[in-house]
């Protein structure tokens, strides 16, 4: 049974039917009939105006965000274990010509309004310092915790307040609203998010993700965000198949479904190991206390997982899962606290 992570599973059969459908002559690049459909569905799901955009991949989907957000010589405000700062090789700061990434901590890879707001507080302004753009975020972060829309509101009066554009990484968008049970506007626009990279691949897709603008600038950056796509060689000449794909998540709220199945998986292992959790579990990751000598023994069981620093390990439960197919390895955690 494999725990690695979301991006290693199958992708589910909606979407693939989806592509599938999709294999027929039509206008290459995003002039097809499905890649058209791509605001309206947002729009329907957001309630709101939104203009959207396939990209390639989520480090992509973040990077050009951000490049429509920030100048070379501006800063973004994250938190210093952001998938932006870690795991992407520096991709922000090729695609947006060198801007700056300003790094802050925060219990469970969330950021605060008082450390966001004491950050600004420092940065001088003239010509010598580096002047902060943007506050970015990740929801569901890094530790699987998730950021409620009063959370995301804080973070969005300061950025309004202080002239800043504010982007969500959502690559487990899905996740954290199927865990709040909110509206997915509650926790974007609502709160005054400009930017959201909304994760596809993790949640059952096969490739492609999708990047939404929100709000009265949303057309400008979607049609600069357009050309960074090209510029990068992002635009793929048969979109269609990510378009296609995308559409099958909203549409029909697949997206939401698969995300509940994951989150269900993650509470039934969180259930039965509670005293090693070392993050309250709140989406489909869990990080828990293990020794190597009980790592090795999960692993003699055909259980496979990252380990995560000395004496710890990430468990990624994905939407083909359940509470009931994971119970294999719920009871193996229990086992180990009663061997």
């Amino acid at each position: 049974m494999h725990f690695f992570s979301d991006n290693a599973t199958p992708v589910c059969p909606q979407v693939m039917a989806a592509m599938a459908a999709a294999d027929q002559a039509d206008h290459g690049y995003d002039g097809d009939q499905w890649s058209a459909r791509l605001d309206s569905a947002f729009s329907a799901l957001f309630d709101t105006q939104v203009r959207a955009l396939w990209i390639a991949t989520g480090t992509a989907a973040n990077s050009i965000a951000l490049a429509t957000l920030c100048p070379p010589y501006g800063g973004v405000i994250c938190h210093d274990e952001a998938h932006i700062v870690v795991d992407e090789c520096g991709a922000p700061g090729f695609f947006t010509h060198g801007a700056s990434l300003m790094t802050l901590p925060g219990d469970g890879a969330k950021l605060t309004p008082e450390a966001v707001s004491a950050r600004l507080a420092t940065i001088r302004p003239d010509v010598h310092q580096v002047p902060a753009r943007v506050i970015s975020i990740t929801n569901a972060t890094e530790y699987g915790r998730v950021y409620a829309p009063d959370e995301v509101a804080a973070l969005g009066n300061i950025a309004r307040t202080h002239g800043l554009g504010f982007h969500m990484d959502g690559a487990r968008f899905a996740n954290a609203v199927a865990h709040l049970g909110c509206a997915p506007a509650d926790l974007t626009w609502r709160a005054g998010v400009d930017a959201l990279s909304f994760g596809c691949v993790k949640n059952g897709g096969m490739i492609g993700e999708a990047l939404l603008f929100f709000g009265p600038e949303a057309d400008a950056r979607a049609t600069e965000a357009a050309r960074w796509r090209k510029r990068s060689g992002h635009l793929f000449s048969k979109g269609r198949y990510l378009a296609a794909q995308i559409l099958a998540m909203v549409e029909d709220d697949l997206w939401l479904t698969n995300a509940r199945a994951a989150n269900a998986a993650a509470q039934a292992l969180a259930q039965a190991a509670p005293d090693r959790l070392l993050h309250r579990v709140e989406a489909n990751e869990l990080f828990i206390r293990l020794t190597a000598a009980e790592a090795a023994t999960l692993r003699g069981q055909s259980f496979d997982f990252y380990d995560w620093g000395e004496g710890a390990a990430r468990l990624v439960t994905n939407w083909s899962q359940d509470a009931a197919s994971v119970a294999p390895l719920a009871a193996a955690l229990r086992a180990l606290d009663h061997g």
